[in-house]
């Protein structure tokens, strides 16, 4: 066999195995690419099921608590930053707007103790934390999800390979503002009335 020959036959060879190995990093990439992609649509469903109970939480404090315009607009604008938000770091970004609007909603429940009674505040108040929890559950999903595509994308070769098919890392992380993903707790104990002192009898 001429040298030539070998020549074209080991670069034809190496060729094979690159485009070999291109296609099985590509495959991996858009797999874990759809795998992100679908741990965030469990993420959105919760945060559209939370953004769906605010509306009446804000009608059912209003009815005791009219005076607090500034918190209730505070609620609705973020609600609806967060609706209109497309991309997911722009609904991550008006999540934490929306985790610290409805914090202050809630916290000004310990002013009202008729509110912290009702059956109907109670009712609502049980489905956000449920749904809280839904979402610290689902964001941890996505964010381990997100962290092997990463990971896989930075790896070598697959650096090399994710850039020739057009994938780069997405740092896209759903992290919550310090002490906004617990909804505030409220003590629906009331203390006992305290008597009156009785004047001492005269002498």
């Amino acid at each position: 066999m001429k040298p030539v020959i070998v020549v074209i036959v080991v670069i034809a060879l190496l060729a094979l195995i690159i485009f070999g190995q291109y296609v099985s990093v590509r495959n991996n990439l858009v797999k874990k690419n759809e795998a992100v992609k679908a741990a965030w649509s469990q993420v959105d469903v919760v945060l559209q099921r939370r953004a769906d109970l605010i509306p009446n939480l804000v009608e059912t404090v209003k009815g005791y608590a009219k005076q607090e315009q500034v918190v209730f607009g505070d609620v609705d604008k973020a609600r609806e930053a967060l609706l209109a938000a497309g991309s997911p770091q722009e609904k991550i970004a008006a999540n934490q707007q929306l985790d610290g609007a409805l914090g202050r909603l809630l916290a000004i429940v310990e002013n009202y103790p008729q509110l912290k009674s009702n059956e109907n505040f109670l009712r609502l108040q049980d489905e956000l934390a449920g749904t809280e929890n839904r979402i610290a559950v689902e964001r941890k999903r996505y964010n381990d999800t997100l962290q092997d595509y990463n990971t896989y994308v930075q790896q070598f070769p697959n650096y090399i390979f994710a850039r020739w098919a057009g994938f780069k890392p997405n740092e896209a992380y759903f992290t919550a503002a310090e002490g906004s993903r617990q909804v505030p707790k409220v003590d629906f104990s009331t203390p006992a009335p305290q008597a009156s002192p009785q004047p001492a009898p005269a002498r």
